[in-house]
């Protein structure tokens, strides 16, 4: 895959492009994270209790699946078959921004996700009493 020349000199800066690409828990989606960002998560997920049913599956399965990936001189990282099956990589990637991350998806199950959670968040506006006080004053 190659990153986009805009992500390239950020990525450099920030990780000199060693990234880490693991499976999302919760969408059928990869998450490639620059080394750094990595580390933090994976010091948060060590830090929660041993009994912690979600820690546990964090570390199963997202932390025990991560791969170590190196952008190389074109820009470009080589995604591992068993994440590319997971994610049911095929020809379209699309990459979509997440602050401290990138999510990685097959066109087709982008364009699943974005109709799914548009529909969802037109209903969640609509709920705003249930909302925390920092969504309410989330503002752009």
């Amino acid at each position: 895959m190659a990153i986009p020349t805009r992500y390239r000199p950020v990525l450099d800066n920030i990780c000199h492009g060693e990234l880490v690409m693991t499976v999302d828990m919760k969408s059928t989606c990869l998450t490639l994270s620059p080394l750094p960002e990595w580390r933090k998560f994976e010091e948060k997920v060590a830090a929660l209790p041993a009994l912690d049913d979600l820690g546990e599956m964090l570390s199963r399965f997202v932390v025990g699946q991560a791969k170590d990936l190196q952008v190389d001189s074109s820009g470009r990282v080589l995604i591992p078959p068993e994440l590319r099956d997971y994610a049911q990589l095929d020809k379209k990637l699309v990459l979509v921004g997440r602050t401290q991350r990138l999510e990685v998806w097959s066109e087709e199950n982008w364009n699943a996700e974005r109709e799914r959670s548009q529909s969802d968040y037109r209903s969640m506006l609509g709920a705003r009493d249930s909302m925390s006080d920092a969504l309410k004053n989330l503002s752009w």
